[in-house]
């Protein structure tokens, strides 16, 4: 699919989310990337008391909450305005809890408002249908999210679409092609391609160090270097932390290709990944430090006197004999 459908599809997809519920977002992205129908039971509209809530513990989503500034202002919008938009719940089996699965910044700042309660919608939800309502509309809304958060959200839905089999209406089985149809369809709804996926995929096999370099302090490791740096073991990143984080240097991609041409993926001592670096930091160094193999003019300095040559082979003779005069 071409990159401009791609970009028609997700602008679809979060003019449609902006309008929709989380729910139907989330059931939405639950029919089509599982194939599997909704529960017959109907949701619940109550309130439900704060300390009574859990974060969402079925997988790892990545999502990060609203920074301490940022839910201050929510909370204070909460308190005057109320709240437009109820949380998702479900019930956790044997305990009086509920586990979130769309509000958790709105259950904080509800908290910081001092609410004891907050209005809630209760669903019956399998494991799968939790995952996807919990990242469906973060994903289409949320315009902030780093390639890491939607990295960790990707993988989410994959590892939950992987786990439910092979599939019997395709022709090939086999792990590579479940995977490949398990990405076909979540890049489908989401409107990316399966290339960008697997790119922010590869990213969340970053130490949580560097990937909070890459989230925070891109210049520091960039994403060209990132991709290169996440297909080593989480032992040998741990050397690259130091490279990102020196003062007065940006670990490049030169740099890091260097390093794995020296000490290949996916392990290496750390002593020989620093003997990498160090050596292709002088080797760029002395690329700095020797004449440049082209000297160039600004023409239009030299434009009065260049009209009377035929060619710029002839203006490089002239020159080369006058400095051999100069020279002499």
């Amino acid at each position: 699919m071409g990159r401009e459908n791609m970009n028609d599809i997700l602008k679809r997809r979060m003019g449609a989310a902006q309008q929709a519920s989380e729910l139907q977002v989330g059931d939405e992205a639950y029919t089509q990337i599982f194939r599997k129908p909704l529960p017959a039971a109907k949701s619940r509209i109550c309130e439900l008391p704060i300390h009574k809530l859990r974060p969402f513990f079925t997988a790892d989503i990545g999502f990060h909450p609203y920074p301490p500034d940022k839910l201050k202002a929510f909370s204070e919008q909460l308190a005057q305005e109320g709240l437009f938009e109820r949380i998702i719940v479900r019930e956790i089996p044997h305990l009086d809890c509920y586990e979130i699965l769309a509000g958790h910044n709105r259950t904080e700042a509800g908290k910081m408002a001092g609410w004891e309660t907050i209005p809630a919608e209760i669903v019956e939800a399998d494991d799968d249908r939790a995952i996807t309502i919990a990242i469906s509309t973060n994903l289409l809304r949320r315009q902030g999210l780093t390639i890491v958060e939607r990295g960790k959200a990707y993988k989410a839905l994959l590892d939950a679409k992987n786990r439910q089999g092979y599939r019997s209406d395709m022709q090939t089985s086999g792990e590579n092609r479940q995977k490949y149809s398990a990405r076909e369809l979540v890049a489908d709804f989401f409107g990316v391609t399966e290339y960008e996926i697997r790119k922010a995929i590869k990213l969340t096999q970053l130490i949580p160090a560097l990937a909070d370099i890459v989230e925070n302090k891109p210049k520091q490791l960039n994403l060209a270097c990132a991709d290169l740096i996440a297909d080593y073991d989480a032992e040998t990143q741990e050397a690259f932390i130091e490279m990102c984080t020196m003062e007065g240097y940006q670990l490049n991609k030169s740099t890091v290709q260097h390093i794995r041409s020296e000490c290949p993926p996916p392990s290496a001592p750390r002593h020989l990944i620093f003997a990498a670096w160090r050596a292709a930091r002088a080797k760029a160094e002395r690329r700095l430090r020797e004449p440049p193999k082209k000297i160039t003019f600004e023409r239009k300095q030299f434009a009065p006197y260049l009209d009377r040559f035929q060619s710029d082979q002839e203006i490089a003779a002239l020159f080369l004999e006058f400095l051999k005069q100069r020279t002499g």
